[in-house]
């Protein structure tokens, strides 16, 4: 069943549901983005680390 399905009742079942779905979902693309922009930093950055000899 999916919410653009005519059969979909907004019942609390599923409001508890979407939001606790969206809620770990955006948590999750949040830091994948955050994880993304920082190796993009690090490779692309003249930041160096300096641990090569």
């Amino acid at each position: 069943m999916f919410p653009f399905s005519f059969e979909w009742i907004w019942d609390m079942g599923h409001m508890v549901f979407m939001g606790g779905l969206w809620y770990a979902l955006g948590i999750i693309g949040l830091g994948m983005t955050y994880v993304i922009i920082k190796t993009l930093q690090d490779t692309f950055g003249n930041g160096g680390g300096g641990d090569h000899h």
